[in-house]
């Protein structure tokens, strides 16, 4: 499985973006997908995740802002992001795993490269 992340960008506080990250290589369908994210010095962390039934997951600090979504047609997953901070700033980082927890870094096989989010004050 391939995963090529898109999508973010730079925008003000308040704002909003819609990073995307398609998959190729196997159908995706089964498989928890999540999105993890970086900022500079920290840890990567969990952000959102959905698994094959449309169950989502959230972050603390995401939840109410943020949604996960899925198009099985066109093997991709959506991370709509609203009322952007500035902590928000970081790579996002879209991954894939077979199984039902969707919480640990480590079992997620197959990574995406990453979109760069800065949000401005």
């Amino acid at each position: 499985v391939q995963l090529q992340a898109s999508g973010g960008g730079q925008v003000q506080a308040g704002g909003s973006l819609r990073p995307s990250c398609a998959a190729s290589g196997r159908t995706v369908s089964r498989y928890v997908m999540g999105w993890f994210r970086q900022a500079p010095g920290k840890e990567r962390e969990f952000v959102v995740a959905i698994n094959w039934s449309g169950i989502t997951y959230y972050g603390d600090s995401v939840k109410g802002r943020f949604t996960i979504s899925r198009d099985s047609a066109k093997n991709t997953v959506y991370l709509e992001m609203n009322s952007l901070k500035p902590e928000d700033t970081a790579i996002y980082y879209c991954a894939a795993r077979m199984g039902d927890y969707v919480y640990r870094i480590n079992d997620y096989v197959y990574w995406g490269q990453g979109t760069q989010v800065t949000v401005s004050s």
